[in-house]
């Protein structure tokens, strides 16, 4: 009877850890082409969520500036119907001494009226504008949101990448891919414009 194996074990042993080197790298591999696939993904993520609240507080701005000019308008037709109101005033004076107003008191009065139809559909126009511009931009902010959520999610999936690149436990590489997976649903969520 041998004292030995009767099989090389040494060289067994070396086969297992060949294949085993082989089965990590590819592991390895694995883990650091998904975490570079999801870090592209949250770049261009990051730069849509810049993208859409840059563009967000454009429309901000803008809904400001129409305010600014309906708020003009309305003071415009507050001026206007002040004048009509002096105008009246001076005829119900001489109505009330006895005699007939002039008729261009009367006409003021009258244009006056009409320049005020006119302005307080200005103001208004502007007022529907400012409005339909904030609501594009609070959908921007939404989407923003969306991208920045998509983000979040990517950076915590590149994190646990780096986990299972260091600890070799697949557990936690497939829970990686999970949540990157929840990065991409929110990035398409956004991209759909829902």
């Amino acid at each position: 009877m041998p004292e030995g194996p009767e099989i090389e074990t040494e060289k067994l042993h070396e086969t297992i850890h060949e294949e085993l080197e082989k089965e990590g790298n590819r592991f390895i591999r694995s883990i650091a082409l998904t975490t570079a696939l999801l870090a592209a993904l949250a770049a261009l993520a990051s730069l849509e969520a810049g993208a859409t609240v840059n563009e967000a507080l454009v429309l901000k701005t803008e809904a400001t500036r129409l305010q600014a000019e309906a708020s003009d308008q309305w003071a415009y037709y507050q001026a206007k119907g002040v004048k009509a109101s002096v105008a009246e005033a001076a005829a119900a004076a001489f109505a009330a001494a006895g005699k007939e107003a002039p008729p261009a008191y009367e006409d003021r009065r009258r244009r006056y009226a009409e320049e005020q139809d006119a302005i307080q559909e200005k103001a208004k126009e502007k007022e529907r504008e400012r409005d339909a511009t904030e609501r594009e931009a609070d959908h921007l902010l939404h989407l923003h949101h969306r991208y920045a959520a998509a983000v979040a999610f990517f950076q915590v999936s590149i994190a646990l990448g780096a986990v299972a690149a260091l600890t070799r436990i697949r557990l936690v590489w497939l829970a990686s891919m999970a949540i990157g997976a929840g990065g991409i649903v929110f990035a398409v969520l956004a991209l759909t414009r829902y």
